[in-house]
């Protein structure tokens, strides 16, 4: 069982380095052939990337794409969002800066995802203790973005 935990909190970590290095990388392409070129290439990148193992796997459960909603077809889309966010914000904020209002906006949404059992999530309601977590970390983007 502990190896379990450690390995989730380790794969956990490997995709905060990913997101860490992938922010500046995309601000660089950004820069040097723009914003829409730049998302472009971000993900055809990874449908490059992703296309090997699913060869391998035959195309794994790919075949059972009509199964999803129609709506989380929309996580495809925000990703675009992401990546532009991320493009525009690094260079007028720093990476630190940026990765933080990620991480907040997430947070912000997660909450009202669980307060109100959207999208298949468990409910988790509002209590004193994620209102002042959250008011925590409005102060922590005011600190960061105030120099």
């Amino acid at each position: 069982m502990q190896e379990a935990v450690i390995l989730v909190v380790i794969v956990g970590l490997i995709g905060g380095v990913a997101i860490g290095l992938q922010n500046p990388l995309a601000s660089l392409l950004t820069q040097r052939i723009g914003i829409l070129e730049s998302i472009f290439i971000v993900h055809m990148g990874g449908a490059i990337a992703i296309s090997v193992p699913l060869l391998l796997r035959r195309g794994g459960n790919l075949g059972n794409w009509q199964r999803a909603p129609w709506y989380a077809w929309g996580a495809g889309f925000l990703g675009l969002a992401v990546i532009g966010a991320i493009s525009f914000s690094i260079p007028r904020l720093g990476v630190a800066t940026t990765i933080f209002l990620l991480v907040v906006g997430q947070l912000i949404i997660a909450t009202v995802l669980d307060q109100f059992g959207l999208l298949g999530v468990s409910v988790r309601p509002m209590n004193i203790s994620r209102v002042l977590g959250i008011l925590v970390l409005i102060v922590g983007v005011w600190l960061m973005i105030r120099n």
